[in-house]
């Protein structure tokens, strides 16, 4: 923060920001990264997905056991 400007809000100026190294990883980390991004969004996808019909499929349990023990026959 000693580049920034301001009291309330601290502000870069943008000659001080693209002044900043960003160190980019090699192509092989780069490729690593990329596989356990993809199946970090693979399992929260298919997590998403299930999750709905997990729901409805338990919903329809409850109701059919709540009608068995109230359908007094």
């Amino acid at each position: 923060m000693k580049h920034a400007k301001g009291a309330k809000m601290p502000r870069g100026s943008k000659a001080a920001i693209m002044q900043y190294k960003i160190p980019i990883p090699p192509l092989p980390e780069q490729e690593k990264i990329v596989a356990i991004l993809d199946k970090f969004d693979t399992l929260t996808h298919s997590v998403s997905e299930g999750l709905p019909y997990e729901i409805a499929l338990r919903r329809k349990q409850y109701e059919y056991y709540r009608e068995q023990l109230l359908a007094f026959r």
